[in-house]
């Protein structure tokens, strides 16, 4: 534990941290309409700062998303349209020799649009496995090397990632290094008739409108701050930990589904990425402390891409999130078993 969490946060230090964090929900439900559950996990993707994988067919909205909150936060934010030609300089950049003097050329580096604070990687899964692998060093190291030279990202830097169903035909699956470096996979499914109805009667073309309010760059600063105060309680880590090692079919603990439809587990990034994205969770709620209630509310994003369900799963036509149901259901959030020091030895007749 650091010295900042060692420091509760107290009521002054949350109110202005929560209005900002609803303000910033407010925001992203006025631009779009009918996502209010999805905003929420994506603002606690932010929190957490970590990337985010965006699932869904096209045209649900999942660009339109990243803009927003690129301009609420009021970070640069670039595109990249993920196709099949795309080549690794086309993100990360290239080096260009030019004239830097009378009869002197040197390479020098255009940097690519990798170098920004959010990055939309729309459709990533439409290129290639070698183009998908560059963005391996910039979502864990946040740095790209070239030539043997490292640069470091701007801070903060996130991944927004659009990815269509692998279902679709010229769609390549994302490597599982790659995969495991998402905080969360969001399935953004298809908005109700009420809200078709308000887009089409209030959105020309289905433009959505500018935000009327911006976060300040010294306020994002203090919500970051404020995530490094939030205390785990030893009960709820524990609770993570239990979870996490429960995701693998060899583990004592492991619910019947696991051992049934796992065929790997989830690796400790999850564990590390359940317990960032439960403090996100408790800022938003306004509360100092992690709980069991947000574990259980961010444990279906962080593991539904984690785990790699076997041949049976896949013929019984079962998802992840059904397994990761069974596994909150199956894992009591109160460890039952006590300590080794307090086990009474029976004693023989």
């Amino acid at each position: 534990m650091t010295d900042t969490q060692t420091t509760l946060l107290t009521p002054e230090d949350l109110q202005p941290v929560t209005e900002l964090a609803s303000k910033t929900l407010e925001q992203l439900d006025r631009i779009l309409l009918g996502r209010a559950d999805l905003h929420r996990m994506v603002l606690v993707g932010i929190l957490s700062r970590g990337h985010i994988l965006l699932e869904g067919l096209p045209g649900l909205g999942k660009t339109a998303l990243v803009k927003a909150i690129g301009d609420i936060l009021r970070l640069d934010f670039n595109r990249i349209q993920f196709t099949p030609d795309l080549m690794p300089g086309d993100i990360l950049g290239t080096h260009i020799l030019q004239e830097t003097g009378p009869g002197k050329r040197e390479m020098v580096f255009q940097p690519g649009p990798v170098f920004t604070h959010i990055l939309l990687a729309d459709e990533i899964n439409r290129a290639s496995p070698k183009t998908q692998s560059a963005l391996l060093e910039t979502m864990q190291e946040h740095s790209v090397t070239l030539l043997g030279k490292t640069r470091r990202l701007p801070a903060p830097f996130f991944v927004l990632a659009s990815q269509n169903p692998i279902e679709l035909e010229g769609t390549y699956p994302l490597p599982e290094a790659q995969i495991d470096r998402f905080l969360f996979r969001l399935l953004v499914e298809d908005v109700s008739v009420d809200t078709l109805n308000d887009i089409i009667s209030t959105r020309r073309r289905g433009e959505p409108p500018a935000p009327t309010w911006q976060m300040q760059a010294a306020d994002l600063e203090k919500v970051f701050a404020a995530m490094e105060r939030v205390f785990l309680p030893k009960p709820v880590s524990r609770y993570v930990a239990r979870l996490v090692a429960a995701t693998h079919p060899g583990e004592a603990a492991a619910p019947e589904a696991v051992r049934d439809y796992v065929l790997y587990g989830a690796s400790p990034r999850a564990a590390i990425a359940i317990a960032e994205a439960a403090r996100a969770c408790a800022i938003i709620a306004g509360r100092p402390t992690v709980g069991f209630e947000d574990v259980r509310a961010v444990a279906g994003p962080v593991l539904n891409h984690r785990l790699i369900l076997n041949y049976k799963a896949r013929f019984e036509k079962l998802s992840p999130m059904a397994v990761v149901g069974s596994l909150l259901d199956g894992v009591p959030e109160a460890e039952l078993g006590l300590p080794a020091d307090m086990e009474i030895e029976e004693k023989s007749a």
